[in-house]
């Protein structure tokens, strides 16, 4: 952001790199950012090329070996957005997921690297009773380092410039005091909305592409989804003013999954987007006004990439993605407010 001098950041499973790039347009220089998927690192390397990015296994990660690539600079903010599977509602495991031990990896690389803040964000699960413990667990390492840890807090990515309904759980860390989340940006009836994000955008046929925008295609549908969404009202209708005809067979005389089949409505925000975000099967993924699903470049602007971002691998891993992602100015908003809470600490 101008005007603000630059403060260091590393970006712990940092994706396709979302965090990355709100935190450098909040003020931060990513001096390196730790993943193990090989599609979602090359994405990484081709939007920001100048971070150092540790393709690996975050086991295998050396601290010390990113305290080198810091040159005797503090490092200013450490940033764990561990994968939220885990702690997810959908997530039906018995036990203990062996994946929510990924968070815990923060206490090894704090204890080298020092950072004045740590920044944790997930999934709201990660605050419920279900998962007391492990946050019990990544207090305790963290105090052992003299670390406070703040209390869960829920945001709304809406509240922070985004157009999708995106409920996250943050927390922070400091050896001083703890920070506070920023005051919304955009609060409700100011929030961004679908129109706000994608109505530019050229109109499209399930099957067509936009010959200027390699991201801005529309899938195909089969005959009898096209008849569905032919029938379900323009601007926010629901797979419920289906004829009985063309009601899915595990949907007939049941009123759960109200999602599936349905539009986003134009003048709220989008919801929550996921990794099936281009396909009308699994949520409210089709578009307000065209026959069929939301595209990729639609779906990466909902979910406030710039433009100019660029994605590899096929389309179901870029829609991966960028379901995955932590929206950018949700990112930027809080980067931001911990930029002048560092330097009025320092």
């Amino acid at each position: 952001m101008k005007g603000l001098k630059p403060l260091t950041a590393v970006d712990l499973f940092c994706g396709c790199g979302g965090v990355t790039e709100g935190l450098k347009a909040g003020g931060f220089q990513v001096v390196a950012a730790v993943d193990n998927d090989p599609v979602a690192c090359k994405t990484y390397k081709m939007n920001h090329p100048s971070v150092h990015l540790y393709e690996q296994d975050i086991h295998d990660v050396d601290p010390k070996d990113i305290l080198a690539n810091l040159k005797g600079e503090k490092l200013d903010l450490l940033v764990v957005c561990a994968p939220c599977q885990p702690f997810s509602s959908q997530n039906r495991k018995k036990g203990r997921d062996s994946r929510s031990n990924l968070i815990m990896q923060s206490v090894r690389f704090a204890e080298i690297l020092n950072p004045t803040i740590i920044f944790f964000e997930n999934v709201p699960g990660l605050a419920t009773k279900r998962f007391r413990g492990i946050l019990e667990e990544l207090k305790d390492g963290l105090n052992r380092l003299g670390y406070n840890l703040g209390e869960p807090v829920q945001i709304n990515a809406a509240d922070y410039g985004v157009p999708q309904r995106r409920i996250r759980c943050v927390l922070i860390a400091s050896k001083s005091k703890i920070p506070t989340i920023p005051e919304p940006v955009t609060p409700a009836g100011k929030w961004k909305t679908v129109r706000d994000a994608i109505a530019h955008l050229p109109p499209l046929q399930a099957g067509q592409k936009d010959p200027t925008d390699p991201l801005h295609f529309a899938r195909s549908h089969s005959p009898i989804a096209i008849k569905r969404l032919q029938h379900i009202p323009k601007d926010g209708g629901s797979r419920f003013s289906l004829p009985p005809e063309l009601e899915l067979k595990c949907h007939k005389n049941k009123k759960g999954y109200p999602d599936v089949y349905g539009r986003m409505k134009w003048d709220d925000v989008a919801p929550t987007l996921t990794t099936g975000c281009t396909d009308i099967t699994r949520g409210r993924f089709a578009h307000p006004r065209d026959d069929r699903a939301i595209t990729l470049r639609e779906a990466a602007l909902l979910q406030t990439f710039p433009v100019n971002y660029k994605f590899a691998g096929n389309s179901s891993q870029i829609a991966a993605q960028i379901g995955n992602a932590v929206p950018v100015k949700m990112v930027e908003a809080i980067a931001i407010n911990l930029h002048k809470f560092i330097e009025g600490a320092g």
